[in-house]
C-alpha cells in the first residue's frame, strides 16, 4: 500500500498507539452515507458493508429501476446531473459520499468527458450540501501527461476533488475481481471457448487485482477517517498478463496455448468477437494502458487487499467464465440486476 499525503493533510503525532487504534481515534461519528451505484458493482459492496454496520445509506444512480437488493434499508435517488440544485438537496445531511461513478470507455452513448463533467458536478454539489468527506475511487497511475484519456481524466478528477477543500480519501485500484466482474470472467470465458489464447505482445506487463469486497472494506474504513490520503488499492498477488491467463486456465480446467500477437491484431480479434457478443470486448486504449504497466504500482508497502485472486478463482471455478459478461448490456439495460459469474 502506498500512502500519499494530499494537500490539507494533517499529521497526527505524539501517540504511541498502534495504527488501528490511532486510526480509530481519528474517526468521527457519521450521520448518513451516500454511495453511487449501489445497484451495480463496487458501490453495491460498499453499501452492503455500511448497512451491515447499522449505518443509514442512500444511493445515487442512473439505474433506479433495477431491483433493490437492500429493500427498505436503502433508498435510491437519480443523479440529477442536469439539475445541480436537486442534487445538492439529495446530499443534504450526508456525512460521507462514496464515489464509484465512471465509464470504462468512450461510446456513442457515454464518454469519459461526460463522466468528468458529471463527477465535477457531483463534487460541487457535495461541497454545497455540507458533505464532510468524499471517498473517491480512481485508478492506479493517473497522470495529466498520459497519452491515454482514461488516465488523464482520472488525474483531472483527483485534482478537482482536492480543489473542493472537502476532506477526502482517493483509492486507486488496478483491476477489480468478484462475482460480477468483467475482465477476469471474460478471460475465463475466452479460455473455455477457444483453442488458443492470444496476449498482446510478450504478455509480461503486470496487474495487481483486488477483490471488490476488499476495496469496499478499504472505502468504508477511510470513510470513517478525516485525513486526506491517496491509497493504492491493490491485492496480495501480482501477475504478468501471460501468467494470469495461464493460472486462470489451469484453475478452470481449460489449459490453452498462450501465444503473443501484435497488439493491433489482438484488438481486431477482440472486435470480431465483440461483434458476436454485441459488446466492446477491449479497446485500443485499454491495450495500451495494460502494456504500459499502468495497472501495476512499484513499491514494497503491503497490499491493501487480502483476498488472493487464485484462491477466489478456485472457489468459483465451476461458474467462472460460463457466461460472457457484457459492459454494453449493463449500460443498455437499466432494469435487470447484474448477474453473478
Amino acid at each position: 500500500m502506498v500512502v500519499r499525503r494530499s494537500r490539507g493533510f494533517r499529521a497526527v503525532g505524539g501517540s504511541d498507539l498502534g495504527p488501528a487504534q490511532a486510526a480509530a481515534d481519528r474517526r468521527q461519528p457519521v450521520k448518513r452515507h451516500a454511495v453511487t451505484g449501489a445497484f451495480g458493482y463496487s458501490g453495491r459492496y460498499i453499501a452492503q458493508r455500511l448497512l451491515d454496520a447499522g449505518e443509514e445509506v442512500i444511493t445515487l444512480t442512473n439505474s433506479w429501476q433495477r431491483p433493490n437488493p437492500f429493500g427498505d434499508r436503502l433508498t435510491a435517488h437519480p443523479f440529477h446531473f442536469d439539475e445541480p440544485e436537486q442534487l445538492v438537496e439529495t446530499l443534504r445531511g450526508v456525512s460521507v459520499l462514496y464515489n464509484t461513478y465512471w465509464v470504462r470507455f468512450n461510446h456513442r452513448t457515454f464518454t469519459h468527458a461526460d463522466a468528468v463533467r458529471n463527477t465535477r458536478t457531483l463534487f460541487k454539489a457535495a461541497k454545497a450540501a455540507g458533505v464532510e468527506r468524499i471517498v473517491h475511487v480512481s485508478i492506479t497511475n493517473p497522470s495529466e501527461d498520459c497519452s491515454l484519456e482514461y488516465f488523464r481524466a482520472k488525474e483531472r478528477l483527483e485534482q478537482k476533488l482536492l480543489e473542493t477543500g472537502v476532506s477526502h480519501a482517493i483509492l486507486r485500484p488496478a483491476v477489480l475481481f468478484g462475482r460480477e466482474d468483467i475482465l477476469i470472467n471474460n478471460i475465463a470465458w475466452t479460455l473455455r471457448r477457444f483453442p488458443v489464447f492470444g496476449v498482446f505482445g510478450d504478455g509480461r506487463y503486470r496487474l495487481q487485482p483486488i477483490h471488490v469486497d476488499d476495496l469496499a472494506a478499504l472505502a468504508v474504513t477511510q470513510g470513517a477517517c478525516r485525513e486526506n490520503v491517496i491509497l493504492n488499492a491493490i491485492g496480495p498477488e501480482t501477475f504478468t498478463y501471460r501468467d494470469l491467463v495461464r493460472q486462470i486456465g489451469e484453475i478452470i480446467g481449460c489449459r490453452r496455448p498462450i501465444i503473443g500477437v501484435p497488439p493491433m491484431l489482438g484488438y481486431l480479434v477482440g472486435r470480431i468477437v465483440g461483434a458476436f457478443v454485441h459488446d466492446v470486448m477491449i479497446t485500443r486504449d485499454e491495450i495500451k494502458g495494460l502494456m504500459a504497466d499502468l495497472l501495476h504500482v512499484d513499491g514494497k508497502a503491503p497490499p491493501t487487499g487480502t483476498t488472493r485472486l487464485t484462491d477466489w478463482a478456485r472457489e468459483h471455478a465451476d461458474t467462472l467464465g460460463r457466461h460472457y459478461t457484457s459492459e454494453l448490456a449493463r449500460r443498455r439495460d437499466r432494469v435487470t440486476a447484474y448477474a453473478s459469474n
